[in-house]
């Protein structure tokens, strides 16, 4: 299945009201499932969105009430800081980033997948760790 496509089948599965789907062809095997409802305090329920079905909560607090543009993972896979193991990293907190600069690289299906930045400014914050899988619409960066 070509990425573009899989994207396509995420986006549309997302935005459906099914709560999974399970394909398998050629070889490929893959599964998708939604978040049910969350219990709050005072029995009062909540439906998942996408994001909060990955993030820790502390990590979904602070993007949600961040001042500043946040860049999210466009799709599932691997995060890395850096081109390789021993390289520097593309961008730390405080680097000053322009619009279309990479900032990290997210590994899916064996393919390395650049992440630019959609804003000029300076990296506020980085929710994530090298090395740590990371999910669709997962908040990555803080951009002020």
């Amino acid at each position: 299945m070509e990425f573009e496509n899989l994207i396509k089948l995420i986006d549309t599965v997302s935005a459906s009201n099914l709560t999974g789907f399970k394909y398998e062809a050629a070889g490929v095997n893959l599964s998708m499932k939604k978040g049910g409802e969350k219990s709050l305090p005072g029995g009062v329920k909540k439906e998942n969105s996408v994001s909060e079905a990955f993030i820790p909560e502390q990590e979904n607090i602070s993007a949600e009430n961040a001042e500043g543009n946040i860049i999210a993972s466009p799709l599932v896979g691997t995060y890395y800081c850096a081109p390789a193991e021993d390289a520097e990293a593309f961008v730390s907190v405080g680097d000053a980033v322009k619009k279309g600069q990479t900032l990290a690289i997210i590994e899916a299906m064996k393919l390395m997948n650049e992440i630019e930045s959609e804003y000029s400014g300076t990296v506020a914050e980085i929710f994530v760790k090298n090395g740590q899988p990371v999910e669709y619409g997962q908040p990555l960066f803080r951009i002020c």
